[in-house]
């Protein structure tokens, strides 16, 4: 049985020292200091101040935790929408994470009682923490205004040794597993009675367990010669620019690359500032890029075909003009659109009205077949949405084209995080990611998660590379989300049996 005189547990006061410390520590794991190895670490001090705790100083202790890794993680935001937006939305996130790590203190309070033996200790407590933490994580990214798919733990490890794991679990099963190494570190140190020797053991054991399974192997079906552009254009959401000056940087830049052989040149989201469907002069820019290139040329800029504008992407051909568009699925609120603005325009009115124009929520598929190479397009932060990703691969995507603007980050994190993502979205996909921004962080990734070509930020320049197609269906992909799924059901059933426990417990007045 799992006596109390074997219970650990810090004081109040400590543990939410240690829950914020532990929030700081994790987002140290993410770049750009991207010392991955802290992110564990990070993760095991939180739990650690969840220990012995109840449902309601776990919560506390959860929002402390929360706040200590959001307000840092995402203080970029600052740079151009200033205090407010930032503490809204590392609040809400924050309070996510409170309830996720409240449920955690219940899992850990009463886990012990329910599995007693030793290795139900070490063997089924940690599965279901680490299946709460990926709950948590999974439903923040979808939900509420089609969520906020960042700061996930697997994200942390785009460079490090486990982040292969991705092609064959997915991003929410790399998040379990880093979370599962954590909280099984916590259980051996809430297991005194075990020889050291059997603890270290066993730690070291999980951690091979993991480093031991092989890279997926990614077969090329092909190749393909492309020429990225990054324009190093100021084009950010309240840039004061004359019209048509982002068209022309990227076309400047472009301008040396004539005379290579290319099967595409792809410019960046909003590389063109004004809608060649709708402007002569624009689309004779594009005609002239195209032709001279002797290339489809793919572009964003902001579409109107209606009354809605919508974050678009061009597949361009001289004389032929769009033959293919794709307008982004998830644009971001409070940024692209404002949702329920006469809601939120009384806490903020100044602010809320600076985003006055709402884009629509594209509906056309992601895929453009480039003269029989068939490239997915995320603009922006669909990157970080899994359904997007799958939905690319599903319809057979070969290249995974990421176009985004990240000029309102500045030198900021957001970049390089956002590079992170796309990183380990070539490793799990098994598909070359092109991630090509107006200002950076810019690179040309293989499917082993490599970079084989990269700009420097705030420099026009372009990346000219052949690089490998693939048609390989990774097992992240062939599970599609039921790996999400499936670790989640598992830490809600815990939960479930631990707060039955408790209930009786309480109900027997002990």
């Amino acid at each position: 049985m799992w006596g109390r005189k074997r219970a650990f547990s810090l004081p109040l006061w400590a543990s939410v020292l240690v829950a914020a410390g532990g929030g700081a520590i994790l987002d140290a794991g993410f770049p750009d200091r991207n010392w991955w190895f802290l992110a564990p670490v990070g993760v095991a001090l939180m739990l650690l101040a969840l220990v012995g705790r109840s449902l309601a100083t776990g919560l506390l202790v959860g929002l402390v935790a929360g706040l200590s890794f959001w307000l840092i993680h995402i203080v970029w935001i600052t740079l151009y929408l200033g205090l407010v937006p930032w503490f809204a939305l590392g609040g809400l996130e924050s309070l996510f994470f409170a309830v996720g790590l409240g449920l955690t203190a219940v899992v850990l309070r009463h886990g012990p009682s329910v599995w007693p033996s030793v290795w139900g200790r070490l063997g089924i407590v940690p599965v279901i923490v680490a299946g709460l933490w990926t709950a948590r994580e999974a439903i923040s990214a979808v939900w509420p205004y089609g969520g906020f798919a960042w700061g996930r733990v697997a994200l942390s490890q785009s460079e490090s040794p486990f982040g292969p794991l991705v092609a064959w679990v997915g991003l929410s099963g790399l998040s379990f597993i880093m979370v599962w190494l954590s909280a099984l570190a916590v259980q051996l140190f809430r297991e005194p009675d075990l020889a050291r020797m059997l603890r270290t053991g066993l730690a070291v054991g999980a951690v091979t367990l993991t480093l031991v399974i092989p890279n997926w192997p990614t077969i090329p079906s092909g190749q393909v010669r492309l020429a990225a552009v990054q324009g190093n254009a100021d084009a950010g959401l309240f840039a004061e620019n004359s019209p048509g000056q982002i068209l022309q940087d990227h076309t400047s830049a472009t301008l040396p690359l004539i005379g290579e052989k290319v099967d595409f040149v792809v410019w960046p989201e909003n590389a063109s500032d004004i809608d060649p469907t709708r402007s002569q002069p624009a689309a004779q820019v594009l005609d002239y890029i195209s032709t001279e290139m002797d290339a489809p040329l793919i572009t964003g800029t902001i579409t109107k075909p209606g009354d809605t504008y919508y974050n678009s992407s061009l597949l361009w051909k001289a004389g032929r003009g769009a033959v293919d568009v794709y307008d982004k699925v998830h644009p971001v609120p409070f940024a692209e659109y404002m949702p329920d603005r006469a809601f939120w325009r009384p806490f903020a009115p100044e602010l809320i009205d600076l985003i006055g124009r709402d884009y629509g929520i594209g509906t056309r598929d992601n895929i453009f077949d480039i003269n029989g190479v068939l490239a997915g397009i995320a603009i922006c932060f669909d990157i970080a949405d899994d359904q997007l990703v799958h939905e690319m691969i599903d319809d057979d995507a070969q290249i995974i084209l990421a176009q985004t603007n990240n000029a309102d980050f500045g030198r900021t994190d957001e970049s390089v995080q956002q590079l992170a993502i796309a990183r380990l979205r070539a490793l799990e996909t098994g598909r070359t990611v092109v991630n090509i921004s107006t200002v950076g962080s810019s690179a040309i990734i293989t499917p082993d998660g490599q970079s084989l070509d990269s700009l420097p930020t705030f420099t026009a320049g372009s990346m000219v590379q052949t690089v490998p197609l693939s048609d390989t269906i990774t097992p992240a992909m062939s599970a599609g989300r039921g790996v999400e799924w499936f670790v989640s059901g598992l830490g809600l059933a815990g939960l479930a049996l631990c707060i039955g426990a408790a209930r009786r417990r309480w109900s027997r007045g002990s």
